[in-house]
């Protein structure tokens, strides 16, 4: 956000699906335990693509899930890559208007 001069709003954006991603990680990872309803895998990847991922490291971190799953771990990095790339090329084109 710094770095681009991009408005405070991006900032608190990515804090806020950041945040709900850890939660939605948080529920699911409960829910595992207990045999409750289950958070779909696709649910928490959308959440990382559209710039939750952050929260998503942390909880894979924090609460020891979805860290053992390849597959899962495949599409999460596939999905923060795809999320910084269209940031990185979306702040380019807005700081050169």
């Amino acid at each position: 956000m710094l770095a681009w001069n991009l408005p405070w709003l991006v900032g608190g954006a990515y804090l806020v699906t950041s945040l709900t991603c850890f939660v939605a990680y948080a529920i699911d990872k409960s829910a595992a335990r207990n045999g409750g309803w289950r958070t779909p895998e696709r649910t928490l990847l959308l959440l990382g693509l559209v710039g939750g991922w952050p929260g998503g490291v942390l909880a894979q971190q924090w609460l020891r899930h979805k860290t053992a799953k390849p597959s899962f771990q495949q599409m999460f990095w596939f999905t923060v890559v795809a999320n910084v790339a269209g940031f990185v090329w979306l702040s380019s084109r807005l700081a050169g208007a």
